[in-house]
């Protein structure tokens, strides 16, 4: 079993709750979540009854539909379908793949109301227009989202429980590890790029550390996906398949913005918005918006219109940049593990940079500034973030970069509203000329 900071999550909102409201995990298809709800269900409660909507067999949907106003009689069908005891306040029923029946989603309000039961809800796409029309919303729901394994799992995966913490404390001290330790954690972080932390593709790896069998876990992802999208973006799918196939061509640019012209010259933005919506919501991408003026805040001054698409997990752009082909074919993965990335392939840090921050935050901002005029005025940051008050800019470089022009105009021109500066790269801690110095595995204590 892959130990999940998620299930701590679960476990106080059972404590906080008692009851009152359900809970939704959603998050992008084979991420873990019908797993994960399940072990909380063996280990929290008495007994537990899961419903896949996937497969539920029509007993099942016509009980939903035709029964549900007589709880008592509701919960002995359930109970006898299932061969399952429930027990008051000592069950947990979940729901799992709800978007595919939404009706019994809006039944969630009245069975809180009856407070028998705790209700857990698995989804993807839930947030999709076409998966929650004709249903009221709950507003007994709580959520939370579910993401791929952090590098902290990916290490408790590899057996190692020491090294976190370690990293932790000198990220908090700004004090550097040490050559040895820093090279030792970078190989890791390596190996974390290339196999991602989708938990298929994890468990595939494991067993022998077989990048291929790796590989293999998430072309079947990739291939789910697209399947996906050909289901539930129905009018507008092969939109969402060019946005997706030329992610990788995208990212490998030196300006990393995404560049609607490359998918025709008539390609406009309302014409797409649909579709990078969609690969928004279903949480198979982060977005990254332009904050084009951090003085009034991220969120106020963001403009939609222009932004970095990443994927949202970096071990399925390592596959997808070349699904075409073969895995020895690969060349990402000798690139990365002896550290011998090219300009274009340094694509897969900016992403996994994006991953990492993208674990505490709704919304990824960078900063983008084009004067045709006044070319000495161009700046482009990779990433901003809040820390209280402040904004902070962060840059991602390789190890032996020279300069950080963009980074010193950005400090000069928005003084007043930024507090740290950080640049991410391949070496220790350090820090310069005012600017923290980061390793990439520290992306996500950010």
């Amino acid at each position: 079993m892959l130990k999940r900071k998620i299930y701590s999550e679960l476990v106080a909102w059972k404590t906080h709750s008692h009851g009152t409201t359900a809970l939704m995990i959603d998050g992008a298809r084979r991420v873990g979540k019908s797993f994960i709800a399940e072990e909380f269900a063996k280990r929290e409660y008495r007994s537990y009854i899961l419903i896949d909507f996937g497969q539920a067999p029509n007993d099942i949907l016509d009980l939903f539909a035709d029964d549900s106003a007589d709880l008592d009689l509701f919960f002995a069908k359930l109970a006898a379908f299932y061969s399952t005891v429930l027990y008051r306040r000592e069950s947990l029923i979940i729901l799992d793949e709800v978007q595919q029946y939404p009706r019994a989603r809006q039944l969630i309000k009245y069975l809180v109301a009856d407070g028998r039961f705790d209700y857990l809800e698995t989804g993807s796409l839930i947030r999709l227009k076409k998966n929650a029309q004709d249903i009221i919303i709950p507003s007994e729901e709580d959520h939370i989202e579910m993401f791929p394994l952090d590098f902290e799992e990916f290490l408790w995966a590899m057996g190692d429980e020491a090294t976190y913490p370690l990293i932790k404390h000198c990220f908090e001290t700004k004090k550097p590890l040490g050559a040895v330790l820093h090279r030792k954690i970078m190989n890791d972080f390596r190996q974390y790029i290339l196999v991602g932390g989708m938990p298929q593709s994890v468990i595939a790896y494991l067993d022998g550390k077989d990048f291929e069998a790796s590989d293999a876990a998430k072309r079947r992802i990739l291939n789910l996906y697209r399947e996906d999208a050909a289901k539930f973006a129905e009018g507008y799918e092969d939109k969402v398949f060019a946005i997706f196939d030329s992610i990788p061509g995208q990212l490998s640019r030196k300006e990393k913005k995404y560049k609607l012209s490359s998918l025709g010259k008539q390609a406009r933005f309302r014409t797409y918005e649909d579709s990078f919506v969609w690969l928004n919501e279903a949480m198979v991408v982060n977005t990254c918006f332009n904050a084009t003026d951090p003085h009034i805040g991220l969120a106020l001054s963001a403009d939609n219109a222009t932004q970095k698409c990443y994927m949202a997990d970096t071990g399925l752009l390592v596959t997808h940049t070349f699904h075409d082909g073969k895995y020895m074919d690969n060349e990402l993965y000798r690139a990365i593990l002896f550290d011998k990335l090219n300009i274009n392939e340094g694509m897969l840090m900016e992403n996994i940079v994006a991953q990492l921050l993208r674990l505490k935050r709704p919304r990824l901002y960078f900063y983008s500034r084009c004067d045709n005029l006044h070319r000495e005025n161009n700046m482009e940051i990779d990433f901003l973030i809040a820390e209280g008050k402040k904004i902070s800019p962060i840059e991602v470089k390789s190890g032996n970069y020279r300069s950080h022009s963009s980074l010193d105009k950005f400090r000069r021109h928005f003084s007043s509203a930024i507090g740290n500066s950080y640049i991410l790269y391949t070496k220790d801690v350090m820090i310069k000329d005012g600017i923290i110095h980061l390793p990439f595995y520290m992306a996500g204590l950010l």
